[in-house]
């Protein structure tokens, strides 16, 4: 059970937290980490808390990656499986899903990792679900939840993989039995029963219990002779009463029940195939088949991977099959070896922490911006103060030019900014509402609409046709937004045509920096156009 109380998140944030005290599992806790103040919260599952020796409490958390945090050549592996699962599925939802749902639905999804880490719990920004993918959901219901997210592939920071999840529902016709249709009353079944199913005992056999009694302990004796004649059984087992629980497992039984039952339940024949001529009958189980070392390293695998098989198998286990794996897992679980370990589990649990207080987080995020204050900025390297570039911007997402809030985004160069309900978008969701032109999907509004195009007449910047260099200093300041382009005359555009002996601008190019008689220039094209 864990209560994350915080006066620093929303009250309905803080409301489900409280009334959380009933779920006993502490493993189902997705929270929102602020590691940066521009950068989008990040998505962690808290797996336990533990107290430093400083006093901190520290969360040790599951990582979640977003789309965002992986290469661009994970991505195209991520958008085929998916187009795979939208095929089995057979659901055309995908394809009519409007472009700003598609855009927004991949804020949704997210890469599960096995990467564990520690942070501190006064990082907590509030709380999230994470589901893996449901195929059967509508992929609208993902966008109509808030702070609600999805993934099916698994993410290795370490080899830059990407995996399909081992919990994957498997749903479509390719997993599921066709169900037959319900057989009326007094109707045959066709079907060839005998190859629908074995027989393996009758239950209606001529002996009577007190002789399947007697034959089981035959059996169990045999397996207990068999034992004390295999020289590796010997070494397991090496006391007589050991042997003995050994061959009264359930793997003896059922090799018991099986004789009887193929030597059509005649007792003296199945002593006798219990004793074949080359000597008794030895059945082990994956109990006894395993090494103390091998058991040993089960466990660890168990301690690191949960009940994930495939992974216990191709880091722990190489030379056991899967099968052999889920069998002994399930046969471990009936030991007194598990029993203790999960009582020495449940007391460390109780011990550890399971409620932390995250005190109000009431700092001010420095990318907000502070509208009655902006210091003016320099435009294109040159000494001139610009003008509020900020003032009467609007939000890179969704475009609106009113917010109670207004916080900077994206490089400073671009000077872009984002209203608060965007902001709040951004950090949960690690994208905007709409595609920006840093996607390279659209323009943007605050390039073509709302930026004015300063018109410089050239014939004021450089009366002498020809560009003079700034006597400043040689370093380049950061060019704005703010551009400009220069605007000649009607008169100069004209005299290029009528002058060109005069002003030669092929050679003019090629000798900047010889003066240009504009004068004379000027006086001819005059007396040209009487």
């Amino acid at each position: 059970m864990l209560n994350l109380v915080s006066t620093s998140t929303p009250r309905s944030f803080s409301a489900e937290l409280l009334s959380s005290r009933s779920t006993p599992n502490l493993y189902w806790y997705y929270v929102y980490f602020e590691n940066s103040s521009s950068n989008p919260y990040l998505i962690r599952r808290i797996e336990e808390l533990n107290k430093t020796a400083n006093g901190n409490v520290e969360a040790k958390v599951v990582c979640f990656y977003r789309r965002r945090d992986i290469s661009s050549t994970l991505i195209v592996l991520a958008d085929k499986h998916a187009r795979e699962m939208e095929e089995e599925m057979e659901n055309p939802e995908m394809v009519d899903l409007p472009e700003k749902q598609k855009h927004q639905l991949r804020h949704r999804e997210l890469f599960l990792s096995r990467q564990l880490e520690s942070l501190p719990a006064t990082h907590i920004r509030g709380k999230c679900s994470v589901t893996l993918l449901n195929e059967t959901e509508s992929l609208k219901s993902y966008l109509e939840r808030e702070d609600f997210f999805f993934y099916s592939l698994v993410y290795d920071p370490q080899q830059k993989t990407l995996l399909a999840d081992k919990g994957e529902i498997r749903v479509g016709n390719r997993y599921q039995a066709d169900i037959t249709d319900l057989l009326k009353e007094g109707e045959d079944d066709g079907r060839d029963q005998s190859k629908l199913e074995t027989k393996v005992w009758e239950a209606f056999n001529p002996l009577v219990d007190k002789q399947i009694d007697q034959f089981l302990v035959v059996a169990r004796s045999v397996g207990t002779f068999a034992r004390a004649l295999d020289c590796s059984s010997s070494v397991r087992q090496p006391s007589l009463h050991m042997s003995a629980a050994a061959a009264s497992r359930d793997i003896t039984l059922f090799h018991a029940m099986d004789t009887l039952h193929k030597n059509v339940y005649d007792i003296s024949k199945a002593i006798s195939a219990l004793v074949p001529q080359g000597g008794p009958v030895l059945c082990r189980d994956e109990m006894e088949e395993w090494s103390a070392s091998e058991a040993n390293l089960f466990e660890e695998a168990l301690e690191k991977y949960g009940k994930d098989f495939t992974d216990i198998q191709q880091d722990f286990l190489p030379w056991k099959s899967l099968t052999s794996i889920i069998e002994y897992y399930y046969m471990w679980k009936t030991t007194d070896r598990y029993v203790q370990q999960k009582r020495l589990k449940a007391a460390e649990a109780e011990s550890k922490l399971k409620q932390v207080y995250i005190p109000n987080y009431n700092k001010p995020n420095p990318n907000q911006i502070n509208v009655n204050n902006v210091k003016p900025g320099v435009v294109n390297g040159t000494g001139v103060q610009a003008q509020n570039t900020g003032a009467g911007r609007a939000c890179e997402s969704c475009y609106t030019t009113q917010s109670y809030q207004w916080y900077s985004w994206g490089p400073p160069n671009m000077q872009c900014r984002l209203c608060a309900s965007c902001w709040t978008y951004w950090k949960k969701y690690g994208g905007l509402k709409m595609p920006t032109r840093l996607d390279g999907e659209r323009p943007g509004p605050n390039r073509n609409n709302l930026v004015g195009i300063m018109k410089v007449d050239c014939s004021v910047l450089f009366p002498h046709g020809v560009p003079v260099r700034n006597s400043g200093s040689p370093k380049f300041a950061m060019k704005t937004r703010q551009a400009f382009y220069l605007h000649t005359t009607k008169l100069t555009r004209i005299a290029r045509r009528l002058c060109r002996d005069i002003l030669r601008p092929w050679h003019a190019a090629r000798h900047p920096y010889l003066p240009i008689n504009s004068a004379a220039i000027k006086a001819e094209c005059e007396c040209d156009l009487k």
